[in-house]
C-alpha cells in the first residue's frame, strides 16, 4: 500500500478514491482468485454428457427430498438475492468519486467481484432445478421481478456508504450459506453443503476486501467515515432483496416470509446482525481511530453503544411458528 498522504482535505472522498485506486488494482489478487483457478457450477453438478447423468439426478433428488420445508425456502431466496447480480453491479458502477475507467482499480474490481459472485446464482439456481421439488416458473417470476424492481439501500452514490454496506452485507450471506450448508449436511445433502459451503467461503473473502477500503479509508479520511458507518447504522442495514415478492403480490411480502423462515431454523437471526456489527466495530477499530471532529466523535459513541441496545431489541422478537406456504415449492 502507498505511503498515506498528508493533504487530503476532511471529507474528500474523491481524493481518497483516489488513494485507494492503487490498492484495488495491485493487490486484486489477495482478495480475488484467477478465473481458470477457481471453481465453477460443473464442478459440483450431475454432467449430462455423462451415462451416468440420470442416476447422478436421481440421487441429488434423493438428498433434496429431506431437506426441511423452511431450509428450502431459505435456499430459494438466497438464491434469488443471488440471480440480482445486475441490479448490484450497475449500482456499484454508479457510485461517485470514482475514475470510471475501465482500467483503472474501480472498475476492474467491480468486474471482476461480479464475475466471482455471478457463479453463485448459477449453481445454485441449476441445483434447485434439477432437485425437483421447485416450481422453477413461480421462482423465475420472483427473480424477474426483483431485478425489476431493484432496490434502495440507503447508501446513495456515496462510496464510504457503499463499502460500509457491502461489508456488512458479505458478512451476512456468509453466515446465511454456511448455516445452510450445515443444516444441508445434518439432513444428509453432502452435496448442497459443499456447494454452500464454496459460496460461503467466497462471501468472507469478498467481505475482507471490502472491510479493508474501509479500513485504509478511515485512515485518510476518519470523521467522514465514521460519519457513514453511524448513518448506515441509524437507518439499519437493509437486505438487498427486501423488495422480494411471489407472483400477485407486492413488493417485499415474500422477503417478511423468507426472514422468519430464516429466523425460525437459526440460519440468520436479529443476534447475527448484531454479531456482524461487533465484528465491524472490532475490525475497524472504531475504539481507537483518532484526529476525529466533533460529529466523528459522537458518532463513535452511538455506534459503540449501538450492539448493546441492539441486543435487547432483539432478545424481545417472536418469530411466527407457522410454516408460510410458498408458491415457489411444491406440495
Amino acid at each position: 500500500m502507498q505511503e498515506l498522504p498528508l493533504n487530503i482535505p476532511e471529507g474528500s472522498r474523491k481524493e481518497v478514491m483516489a488513494y485507494l485506486e492503487p490498492f484495488m488494482l495491485n493487490e486484486m489478487s489477495e482478495y480475488l482468485k484467477p478465473v481458470e483457478e477457481m471453481w465453477q457450477p460443473a464442478d459440483f453438478l450431475p454432467d449430462a454428457s455423462r451415462d451416468t447423468f440420470f442416476e447422478e439426478v436421481r440421487d441429488l433428488q434423493e438428498s433434496a427430498k429431506e431437506l426441511p420445508y423452511d431450509l428450502v425456502a431459505v435456499l430459494i431466496g438466497d438464491t434469488i438475492t443471488e440471480e440480482a447480480l445486475p441490479t448490484y453491479e450497475s449500482w456499484l458502477t454508479m457510485a461517485e468519486d470514482v475514475e470510471k475507467n475501465e482500467q483503472g482499480g474501480w472498475m476492474k474490481w467491480v468486474r471482476a467481484w461480479t464475475a466471482e459472485e455471478n457463479r453463485h446464482g448459477d449453481l445454485l439456481n441449476k441445483y434447485l432445478y434439477l432437485s425437483g421439488r421447485i416450481d422453477m416458473r413461480q421462482f423465475e417470476i420472483s427473480t424477474q421481478y426483483l431485478i425489476k424492481d431493484g432496490f434502495d439501500i440507503g447508501t446513495g452514490p456515496d462510496p464510504y456508504r457503499n463499502f460500509i454496506y457491502t461489508s456488512f452485507q458479505e458478512l451476512a450471506t456468509n453466515v446465511s450459506h454456511r448455516r445452510v450448508a450445515g443444516i444441508s449436511k445434518k439432513s444428509g445433502d453432502k452435496l448442497l453443503a459443499k456447494m454452500c459451503g464454496v459460496i460461503a467461503a467466497d462471501e468472507a473473502r469478498h467481505a475482507k476486501a471490502y472491510m479493508s477500503f474501509i479500513s485504509h479509508a478511515m485512515k485518510v479520511d476518519p470523521s467522514e467515515v465514521m460519519i457513514a458507518f453511524e448513518d448506515m447504522m441509524r437507518k439499519k442495514i437493509v437486505m438487498p432483496a427486501h423488495f422480494l415478492r411471489e407472483s400477485g403480490e407486492p413488493q417485499g411480502e415474500a422477503f417478511a416470509h423468507f426472514s422468519d423462515a430464516a429466523q425460525r431454523i437459526e440460519v440468520y437471526t436479529a443476534l447475527d446482525y448484531v454479531d456482524i456489527l461487533r465484528d465491524l466495530n472490532r475490525e475497524w477499530a472504531i475504539d481507537k481511530v483518532s484526529n476525529l471532529n466533533e460529529k466523528g466523535e459522537k458518532a463513535r459513541d452511538y455506534l459503540m453503544k449501538l450492539p448493546d441496545r441492539l441486543t435487547r431489541l432483539a432478545e424481545r422478537i417472536k418469530i411466527p411458528e407457522i410454516q408460510y406456504k410458498f408458491k415457489w415449492i411444491h406440495g
